[in-house]
């Protein structure tokens, strides 16, 4: 791949020749994984390269994402009609990178506006696009699990998790997108894909449905203004069990080896860092980073969630915001307090990344290396302080 597997190093973007090998849709440019796929395909040592990018977003333009060489194109991608007007036109597109999603309260609802996007997406290209080449969809560890919401009512696999396990017995919206996929890839001759599935994400983004370290930071530096220690708001088993998590850019680099190498096509695979860590552990780093005190888990009979934690806190994190000169932000949009529940109460959760070795690809990040570098990221960004 592109840069060392232990890197952490930021590359200067050169001109690229005026001819380019790859043309990118990256479908959610300003989420977790689309916002280092915005960063690394442009990179002029890039595997396929030299790429151009286009990047489709809901929202306008963010300023954090301003120095980001790409052609930002603003589309609501679950409104069909301007789904086809704004991505028909993108004849030269050679590769989609399909990394976004929408939250809806069932997951009824789930499969049915996350099937619908991924269809209008793949209906506005495939037709008009002659050089397209191979999709890759990203999904995640709810593969192995079942919905947030169905928790407790879903037998989940039993971990380590590998990519032949079967689907479970419910509804997931991950099958629904995988079926469109496949259905949508067979109208193209030639037309190739990958499905990504990536345990908790290590990465940067203040708009993302499920930054666990847009939590994380937040929280810690409400302890902090508030003179309080960083307390842990999980389980015991949270605290205690093993987990693992994927490093943005490495799914961006998961991604990317997909697309360009042939021997990769037409598989699903799971993407995490490689190695496991205790919260225990990583809340010690949480709490250096920001120079705080630490307790370790609740006593489960009294231990509030984050989300109750956090509740009252908007004006709080305004202030933070104006006194330290952050980028304007409002509590609900850096900090999804369930996500951060979900993940501190869950318990052991990894899966095996043998399928993805034995096919070519050697990438790992170091977890606590990871997680500190996307903290440096998120002050260096002024999102926290």
């Amino acid at each position: 791949m592109k840069k060392e597997s232990n890197s952490y190093k930021k590359h200067e973007y050169e001109d690229a020749p005026p001819k380019y090998q790859s043309v990118a849709l990256v479908v959610g440019i300003t989420g977790i994984v689309g916002n280092s796929l915005a960063e690394i395909l442009p990179l002029s040592d890039t595997t396929g390269g030299p790429w151009k990018v286009y990047g489709i977003a809901r929202r306008p333009p963010p300023a954090w994402s301003a120095d980001h060489p790409i052609t930002y194109i603003q589309c609501d991608i679950s409104d069909p009609q301007q789904t086809r007007d704004n991505i028909s036109k993108l004849t030269d597109v050679t590769h989609i990178f399909y990394v976004t999603w929408s939250s809806r309260p069932t997951e009824a609802e789930n499969c049915a506006v996350n099937g619908a996007m991924l269809r209008n997406v793949l209906e506005a290209v495939i037709p008009h696009a002659p050089n397209l080449q191979h999709i890759c969809l990203q999904t995640g560890r709810k593969h192995y699990v079942g919905p947030f919401e169905l928790q407790g009512r879903v037998q989940p696999h039993e971990p380590p998790y590998h990519e032949d396990l079967p689907r479970l017995d419910t509804l997931n919206f991950y099958y629904v997108q995988e079926d469109i996929l496949m259905e949508e890839v067979k109208k193209k001759e030639g037309l190739t894909w990958s499905v990504h599935r990536p345990s908790v994400i290590f990465g940067f983004s203040p708009y993302s449905l499920v930054n666990i370290m847009g939590c994380l930071c937040v929280y810690a530096a409400i302890c902090k203004h508030e003179g309080r220690k960083l307390r842990f708001p999980g389980t015991r088993a949270g605290w205690e069990d093993y987990m693992d998590a994927s490093d943005a850019d490495l799914i961006a680099e998961h991604q990317i080896w997909t697309a360009v190498d042939p021997n990769a096509k037409n598989e699903a695979y799971n993407c995490s860092n490689g190695d496991v860590f205790k919260w225990k552990h990583l809340w010690k780093v949480l709490a250096e980073q920001f120079e705080l005190e630490y307790d370790e888990y609740f006593n489960d009979g009294e231990r509030p969630t984050l989300e109750e934690i956090m509740k009252d806190k908007s004006e709080v994190w305004d202030q933070i915001v104006k006194e330290n000169g952050l980028v304007p932000s409002k509590l609900e949009e850096v900090g999804r307090w369930w996500v951060a529940d979900f993940v501190l109460n869950y318990g052991s959760s990894v899966d095996s990344m043998n399928k993805s070795k034995e096919y070519g690809f050697l990438g790992f990040r170091n977890s606590k290396k990871s997680f500190v570098s996307w903290i440096d990221k998120m002050k260096t960004s002024k999102i926290v302080p």
